[in-house]
């Protein structure tokens, strides 16, 4: 008899602490209906860096120079725009998210036998439309981490003239990305860290536009430029 009533005190003491632990690892969900919505909008803030995947041309100038380009340091831009999310099925999202960038590329052009350097930078402020499908992972309390692939379509606001480098105002690329969604009280905030890559060679070659003759060599030294992205942005939806 005693042993019988042992047993039943262990088992009620195991099924509290079985309890216990399942309410320590369920918390409370706020807004639990927030990912059955068909279609939802948001914005997003951020920043991102620009680079360039230069490819040299090999050109030999009247003065015997052969000159080479690098980007030698990468200046912080600012994202913002716009989040239109449709609900495929529970894991699965297919987001517009029109988006204006505002930054800067620096080049550092270097003649191969004198050491000769010349420096520049241009201004780069995009209106950039990608199309992304949200692969999302099942929702953990308050957070879900998701994966993002798509495409974008980028044009130039205006391009500067009479620089030694012009990039072509119109851009296309693939994209992937990852993020976290946060589900809070009144709103779900997202960051993500996205990766931009430049299908379109963006190299300007017809330089009517340059006044500065002796820029031409500069210009002439690149073959293709190719553009990427690093994108940190934080959305609100």
């Amino acid at each position: 008899m005693l042993m019988t009533k042992s047993k039943f005190y262990i088992s009620l003491l195991l099924l509290s602490l079985c309890n216990g632990t399942h309410a320590q690892h369920h918390k409370l969900q706020h807004r639990p209906h927030a990912d059955q919505q068909l279609f939802h909008l948001g914005f997003t803030i951020g920043l991102h860096t620009q680079d360039l995947i230069l490819t040299h041309s090999g050109y030999r100038n009247e003065n015997d120079e052969v000159w080479f380009s690098e980007i030698p340091d990468y200046s912080p831009g600012f994202t913002v725009g716009m989040i239109g999310d449709y609900r495929l099925s529970r894991n699965l999202n297919l987001r517009l998210l029109p988006t204006l960038n505002l930054g800067s590329k620096s080049f550092l052009f270097r003649e191969q036998s004198s050491g000769e350097e010349f420096a520049t930078t241009i201004r780069n402020n995009y209106i950039t439309l990608p199309l992304h499908l949200k692969i999302s992972t099942a929702r953990i309390n308050n957070f879900r981490p998701y994966f993002l692939l798509g495409g974008y379509g980028s044009m130039e606001l205006a391009s500067q003239k009479n620089k030694a480098v012009r990039l072509k105002p119109f851009d296309t690329g693939v994209e992937v990305g990852t993020g976290c969604s946060f589900y809070l009280p009144l709103f779900t905030i997202s960051p993500e860290v996205k990766f931009s890559f430049g299908l379109t060679d963006l190299l300007e070659r017809e330089r009517t536009d340059l006044k500065d003759e002796e820029l031409l060599k500069y210009s002439r030294s690149l073959l293709k430029a190719t553009q990427r992205m690093i994108t940190l942005s934080f959305h609100f939806e």
